[in-house]
C-alpha cells in the first residue's frame, strides 16, 4: 500500500515544497521503494512507492500524461484487460504492462469524472487536471483503500495516512465529539464521513470528489445492485461460474512473487488458499505462498492449528503458526512510539501488531478470506416472498419442501424466543453509566446509541438477499481495513480481500438463497476435491473461548491499576462510576467496560503523536 498525499491552493498561492517533502517523508514506512514530489503553482502531489505487483517495477509516482493530467494512487485493479481494451476502443493505446496507476490515468482522459464507473478493485486515487485546475479523487467501492482529506480555508489537503495530515501546521488537533461518543458506545466511528478529528474527514467508500475554485463537490458513484436474478438451467452451471469469478479475483490478487494468506482452518480462508495455490502454478509457477495461522495453545481451548496444518499439508503450502497466548492487556501502551491514528477498540492489539511484524519481513501481499460470511449471509423467508411475488410457484413449492428437509430443528431460535418472552433475553447491551453525563446529554447519546444496534437503514433494500445486502453499509467495514493498513500497523503489507470482489459481490447478490447460501452450499460445492473433506464439510466454528476474558482472568487489574489518566478523559468519562472488573462479565461487559481505557491510552498518544509529528516537520 503505497502512500500518497496532495496539497491544493484555491487562492492560487504556491505549495510549499519543503513542507510537500516532509509529508512524503512522514509516509517512507508505507513505501520504502522510492518518495517522489511534485508541484506546478498551488498544486502539489507527493508518493511514497510499494511495489506489489508485476506491473509496479518500474512504475513511478507521481505520473502524467502530456503534462497535463498528473496521478498519485494507491491502486490495485481488477480486470485489467478489459479495462485496457475499453480505453483502446478509443483509441488510447495502452503500453503492455502498463501500472495500475497509468490505467487510471487514461480512464480519466477517456471518461473524466466518470472513469469510476469503469474501474474496479481496491483504489485511492487524486488526477490533476492542469488546464482546468480541477482535482478529482475517488475511493474504491468498499473502503478498501483509505482516502482522508482536509479543508481549511482556501486549503484542501489529502492523503491516505491521517497522521500525516495531522502534520501540516494548518491543520487543528481538535477532537470531533461525536466520534468519542460513537467509539465509547460502538467499539468504532459509525459515521464513514468523518475521523476522531474535526479538521480531517474521510471519503466514504464508492464516493468522489471534485475540488476546484468552485467548491467541495462530494457524489456516489455506485451502490450495490439489488435487481440481478441469476437463473440457471443446471444447479452446475451456478457452481461453475462461481469458480470462474473466485478464480478471476486471487488471480488478480497474486500478480507478485510471494503471497501470504491468512489461514484460520476455516472455510473461506482455506478456498482462497486452494484457489491461490492454483492460480499461481498456471501463471507464475515460481510464486511462494506463506500461510499464517493465529493460535492459542493454553489460554483457551483452540483447534484452528490442527485445520490449518491440515489444510497446508494438502496444498502443499507451508505455514507459520503465530502463538498468541502471551499477549498482555494492553501490552506497549506506554510507548513513546505508539501512533494510532484513532482509538482502538483492542486491549490485545498489540497481538496483532506484532504478527503484522512478523508477516512484513517474509511479504507484503496478503490474503484474507473476510467477506463471504456477510454475502452469503442465508435468509430463506424473503426469497420464498420473491418467489410468490413472482408467481414463480412450482419453484417455491419444490424449494420449500427441500428446505424443511434439510433444515435442523432450530433448537437456539426456540431457546432464545422463550427467553425473550419472560424477559431474560442473553447478551443484552446496556447503555453505559459512566459516561460523563453532560457529554452525553449534549451529544443526545443515549438516542444515538438506540439508533446504531442492529442492520443500518439503506434507502434500498434487497429482496432475496436483505441482511448481507445492509451489512455492506455497515461502518465496520472500513474500520477493519484501516486497522488492518499500514497507517496503523506501520508495516507494509497490503491485505487483499478476493471475496470482495465487485464481480463475486455482484454475483452473489444474484443468486438464489436456497440451496445456494443455505450453509455455503455454493463455496463447498467449488471447493468439492480442493480442500481436505473435513475441512470442507466443517461448520462455521467460533473460538471456543473469549481471549480478552481468559487473558484478564490471567493478568487481573494490574495494567489498568498503574495506569496514569489523560487529564481531557474526564471530559467524556466520569471515573467516580467505572465498575470494578471481575473475571465473571461475559465478553461484551468485558469489551463496553475496558472502552474508557482504550480512549485514555489513545488520548495521551494522540497529544504526544501531534508534537512529535509537529517537531520532526521543523527539524526536516
Amino acid at each position: 500500500m503505497s502512500g500518497i498525499v496532495g496539497i491544493c491552493r484555491r487562492n492560487g498561492a504556491p505549495v510549499e515544497r519543503a513542507l510537500l517533502q516532509s509529508l512524503v517523508d512522514f509516509l517512507a514506512f508505507r513505501g520504502p521503494d522510492s518518495r517522489t514530489v511534485w508541484s506546478d503553482g498551488a498544486m502539489g502531489l507527493g508518493h511514497a512507492m510499494l511495489r506489489t505487483t508485476h506491473e509496479s517495477l518500474r512504475e513511478r509516482q507521481p505520473a502524467n500524461l502530456h503534462e497535463r493530467f498528473w496521478i498519485a494512487a494507491d491502486a490495485r485493479l481488477d480486470g485489467r484487460p478489459e479495462l485496457a481494451t475499453e480505453i483502446a476502443r478509443a483509441g488510447h493505446g495502452i503500453p503492455p504492462g502498463a501500472p495500475d496507476s497509468e490505467l487510471i490515468l487514461r480512464a480519466f482522459v477517456r471518461w473524466g469524472t466518470h472513469c469510476v464507473d469503469h474501474l474496479s478493485g481496491d483504489f485511492s486515487f487524486a488526477v490533476w487536471d492542469a488546464h482546468t485546475k480541477q482535482l478529482f479523487c475517488a475511493r474504491d467501492h468498499f473502503g478498501i483503500k483509505p482516502f482522508y482529506y482536509a479543508q481549511v480555508g482556501d486549503l484542501f489537503l489529502f492523503s491516505n495516512t491521517l497522521n500525516c495530515l495531522r502534520l501540516h501546521p494548518d491543520v487543528s488537533g481538535e477532537i470531533n465529539e461525536t466520534a468519542i461518543g460513537d467509539f465509547l458506545l460502538s467499539g468504532l466511528n459509525c459515521d464513514s464521513a468523518t475521523t476522531t478529528f474535526r479538521d480531517i474527514r474521510r471519503l466514504p467508500p464508492a464516493h468522489c470528489l471534485i475540488f476546484s475554485a468552485q467548491g467541495l463537490q462530494i457524489r456516489r458513484y455506485w451502490t450495490p445492485p439489488t435487481g440481478g436474478r441469476i437463473q440457471y438451467a443446471k444447479a452446475d452451471e451456478y457452481v461453475e461460474h462461481f469458480q470462474a469469478l473466485l478464480q478471476a479475483a486471487v488471480a488478480d490478487r497474486v500478480r507478485t512473487n510471494r503471497v501470504g494468506i491468512l489461514l484460520s482452518g476455516g472455510l473461506d480462508s482455506s478456498s482462497v488458499a486452494a484457489v491461490a495455490k492454483e492460480e499461481s502454478a498456471k501463471r507464475a509457477p515460481n510464486t511462494e505462498i506463506q500461510g499464517y495461522t493465529h493460535v492459542y495453545k493454553s489460554l483457551i481451548p483452540d483447534r484452528e492449528g490442527d485445520y490449518a496444518r491440515e489444510t497446508g499439508e494438502f496444498l502443499g503450502i507451508p505455514g507459520k503458526y503465530l502463538t498468541m497466548d502471551e499477549v498482555q492487556l494492553f501490552q506497549g501502551w506506554n510507548d513513546p512510539e505508539l501512533s494510532w491514528p484513532e482509538p482502538v477498540d483492542n486491549p490485545l492489539f498489540a497481538g496483532f501488531l506484532d504478527c503484522s511484524r512478523i508477516i512484513s519481513r517474509d511479504c507484503r501481499v496478503l490474503l484474507s478470506g473476510e467477506g463471504n460470511d456477510n454475502l452469503m449471509d442465508f435468509q430463506m423467508w424473503p426469497y420464498v416472498k420473491d418467489l410468490r411475488g413472482r408467481g414463480e410457484w412450482w419453484r417455491l413449492l419444490t424449494e420449500l419442501a427441500n428446505y424443511c428437509w434439510v433444515r435442523p430443528f432450530p433448537w437456539r431460535g426456540i431457546r432464545a424466543r422463550v427467553l425473550g418472552l419472560i424477559g431474560k433475553e442473553p447478551d443484552q447491551p446496556v447503555f453505559p453509566q459512566w459516561l460523563d453525563k453532560d457529554f452525553a446529554r449534549r451529544l443526545n447519546l443515549e438516542e444515538r446509541w438506540k439508533e446504531s444496534r442492529g442492520l443500518p437503514m439503506a434507502s434500498a433494500t434487497h429482496p432475496i438477499h436483505p441482511r448481507g445486502y445492509a451489512s455492506l453499509s455497515l461502518p465496520h467495514w472500513t474500520h477493519m481495513f484501516e486497522q488492518e493498513n499500514p497507517g496503523v500497523t506501520l508495516c507494509p503489507v497490503e491485505v487483499r480481500y478476493p471475496f470482495l470482489d465487485l464481480r463475486i459481490v455482484n454475483y452473489l447478490l444474484g443468486v438464489p438463497s436456497f440451496p445456494w447460501t443455505f450453509e455455503k452450499m455454493l463455496l463447498r460445492e467449488a471447493m468439492a476435491g480442493r480442500l481436505p473433506e473435513r475441512v470442507r464439510v466443517r461448520p462455521k466454528t467460533p473460538l471456543q473461548g473469549d481471549p480478552l476474558s481468559a487473558q484478564f482472568q490471567r493478568t487481573g487489574t494490574a495494567q489498568l491499576d498503574q495506569m496514569p489518566w489523560s487529564p481531557y478523559s474526564s471530559r467524556y468519562i466520569d471515573r467516580s462510576a467505572l465498575p470494578t472488573l471481575h473475571g465473571k462479565m461475559d465478553s461484551q461487559q468485558m469489551s463496553v467496560n475496558l472502552r474508557p481505557y482504550c480512549l485514555n491510552i489513545w488520548l495521551q498518544s494522540a497529544r504526544r503523536v501531534r508534537y512529535k509529528l509537529h517537531a520532526e516537520a521543523g527539524n526536516g
